[in-house]
């Protein structure tokens, strides 16, 4: 398959495409950024980042040798001193994307707290950012089997969390609207797999025209498209690197 295609059966995105603006001024890490996480909004934005970016940390820290349980304490301990806002300016923008942001402050508290025994520990203090949905699969698929380095580790997780954010958002906008089954049927269309039901197959069990179908996966596709840009640019400052992460997550995935 080429690689374009390729990427357009994993992410539904064109990557020759450009789309229309993201409204910008309250994503997610421009306001940390803005106010140094020093106000209520920065701090909610912040803790809203951990809760959902914290596989890519987990996934590293596995990779770099940590045992399953000292992986998840490291990361609760590095996402606490995250959320202390009087820590927070010591730790380095990088580009001014959260995910280089987060795997450049990792390394940097690694370092300096020398790999001991973080603060927080397991079974003791509060949990500040509770690991939701740790399930053993995901433990499976983060052990440290094969010849990838931590990084690529990180950069595959972050990007694969990306688009489970978009399917999610996707996913609840059709439910919302009583169409879940659409979505479900509609969904199996994104990847290029053998074994995937056709544009046929689906219109036929949902009871469709073939070109109904179509234009409903057309509207599927450029809302996903739209959903992807919007998550992204909750990751980055400015509106111009919304296109060069888009990039990367998009050679990540090709790899």
């Amino acid at each position: 398959m080429p690689a374009d295609d390729q990427v357009t059966s994993l992410t539904g995105v064109d990557p020759s495409a450009r789309y229309g603006g993201v409204t910008f001024a309250t994503t997610h890490w421009s306001v940390v950024l803005e106010a140094q996480g020093e106000s209520p909004a920065a701090q909610e934005a912040l803790e809203k980042l951990c809760r959902t970016y914290w596989r890519p940390i987990y996934g590293f820290l596995r990779r770099q040798g940590f045992r399953p349980e000292e992986a998840e304490d490291i990361t609760q301990g590095f996402f606490a001193q995250l959320l202390e806002r009087r820590k927070f300016s010591a730790l380095r923008k990088e580009k001014g994307r959260l995910r280089s942001f987060l795997l450049g402050g990792l390394k940097y508290f690694l370092a300096d707290e020398q790999r001991r025994v973080m603060a927080i520990k397991r079974g003791e203090g509060q949990r500040l950012i509770p690991l939701e949905d740790f399930r053993a699969d995901d433990r499976l698929e983060m052990e440290p089997a094969d010849p990838v380095t931590a990084e690529m580790i990180y950069e595959r997780r972050w990007a694969l969390t990306v688009l489970e954010q978009v399917l999610e958002r996707l996913k609840n906008e059709y439910r919302m609207a009583g169409n879940a089954a659409l979505f479900d049927s509609l969904k199996q269309l994104l990847p290029d797999e053998p074994g995937s039901p056709s544009q046929a197959e689906i219109a036929a069990q949902l009871g469709m025209t073939e070109n109904a179908l179509r234009q409903a996966f057309y509207r599927f596709r450029q809302r996903y498209q739209s959903l992807l840009r919007e998550e992204i640019a909750h990751t980055v400052a400015t509106p111009g690197d919304i296109e060069d992460e888009l990039r990367h997550l998009i050679a990540v995935l090709e790899a």
